[in-house]
């Protein structure tokens, strides 16, 4: 618990408050996601109905009356000196070290629209000279890491400044080239959860070129065997899962590498029950970088088009299964955190509204992440508005637009790719 947290009675909540944690995880109430300003006593009996108590942030609101206060033990089932069950990692992860790399607080200091026009000349520039680096290693070339580092570095700047812009971006044009779209998009997601991590510009840098480095090995894997449609044999799994050691063979050749990129890399398939690979590693013997890497891995793989199958998540069911792999195959923290970090519906998602509009999120809002900013598209007749309307629904009454559900890419003949050409 902070020092700014007052663990308290939910009968001593009122509107101005503001509510940082809960008894039980923020996923299995109607809030989902933590963080909330309490502005009306229905929030409250809501919180009445699903927690016993709750954590009071009294540097962001009103502060609880003293008589409602719960000291440390007594209530709630705690003994004196112990604080609340809370939901571990497996095995002897600590639970809060990831609030070890937490150095700043981030704040936008650029808008979407004004960072869009210089997250678009990043990507192209990216485009032109990562396809090249890549192609250089394919043949047998050494890794140019001060062209990556040198990109990766743009991306962490666009992130730090708005997150939003660049991360539609890659969501919304992904290349056709399966290995070069995943670094892409796996580095920006590195970048945008390293700063919701609130760590320094040099770690989020440090994620992001393990981001973008990732899968590097495939390039020495056949094309036929990355392109492949369709079922894939034990034979080929077991040659797929050797990219790990060409991708660690080439870093590890490569100058002025970072060693926690090398690290990031090697372990990024290892899993905490153990079920991963190259060496099974469980727990806190995956380097957090490594545990990091594999959230936005997975994330990432779920929500690309793949050559050998067609399924394709949305974003939200993408998180739903994140979610669900908690304390399993990822650390539940880290998990809860990266949910922070895109909202249950990520920018670049297709929603639907209960009144039949359609649109495209393009930023979470970091309070509300059942609220984000949307811009409409398609009428409650699911034809093209004459004019695309923004709409941040954290400034809407529920009761005019609620989100109905998640679209797959593609629905209504949506081509995601024009829509902000």
């Amino acid at each position: 618990m902070e020092a700014n947290e007052v663990k308290t009675r939910i009968d001593g909540l009122k509107p101005g408050m503001f509510v940082s944690k809960l008894d039980r995880p923020w996923i299995e109430t109607p809030f989902l996601l933590e963080g909330v300003l309490l502005e009306s006593s229905e929030q409250i009996e809501t919180l009445r109905q699903c927690c016993g108590y709750v954590y009071v942030d009294i540097n962001k609101g009103l502060s609880p009356d003293t008589r409602y206060v719960i000291s440390d033990g007594g209530e709630a089932g705690c003994k004196p000196g112990e604080e609340p069950a809370t939901e571990n990692a497996p095995g002897d992860v600590a639970q809060n070290e990831y609030e070890q790399l937490r150095r700043r607080r981030y704040e936008d200091i650029t808008t979407f629209a004004d960072e869009l026009p210089a997250a678009r000349k990043i990507k192209e520039k990216l485009d032109l000279s990562l396809m090249r680096v890549l192609n250089d290693v394919k043949v047998g070339g050494t890794l140019d890491i001060v062209t990556v580092k040198a990109g990766v570095e743009e991306v962490v700047s666009s992130i730090i400044r708005n997150p939003s812009a660049l991360s539609l971006l890659v969501q919304l044009e992904r290349s056709d080239d399966y290995t070069y779209g995943r670094a892409l998009s796996t580095s920006v997601w590195c970048a945008q959860f390293g700063r919701r991590l609130g760590l320094e510009h040099e770690g989020i840098s440090e994620l992001g070129l393990g981001g973008m480095l990732l899968d590097i090995g495939k390039v020495k894997l056949p094309g036929a065997l990355l392109n492949k449609k369709g079922t894939i044999n034990a034979d080929e799994i077991s040659l797929l899962h050797r990219h790990v050691d060409f991708s660690v063979r080439i870093l590890a050749k490569t100058q002025a590498l970072p060693v926690g990129v090398l690290r990031m890399v090697a372990t990024h398939h290892e899993r905490a029950d153990g079920s991963g690979y190259p060496e099974g590693l469980k727990n806190g013997e995956i380097p957090i970088f490594g545990r990091i890497a594999g959230i936005v891995d997975n994330y990432d793989a779920m929500t690309a088009k793949r050559p050998y199958t067609d399924i394709v998540l949305t974003p939200h069911d993408a998180i739903v299964e994140l979610y669900n792999s908690r304390g399993v195959l990822f650390q539940p923290e880290l998990i809860e955190q990266f949910i922070q970090t895109v909202g249950l519906y990520p920018a670049g998602s297709l929603i639907e509204f209960e009144t039949g509009e359609v649109g495209v999120v393009i930023a979470v809002n970091e309070m509300k992440r059942l609220h984000p900013t949307v811009m409409l598209i398609l009428g409650r007749d699911k034809r093209p508005l004459a004019q695309f309307t923004t709409i941040d629904l954290a400034l809407r009454p529920e009761k005019e637009l609620r989100v109905a559900k998640a679209l797959p890419r593609g629905a209504y003949g949506i081509k995601m790719e024009e829509l902000f050409l």
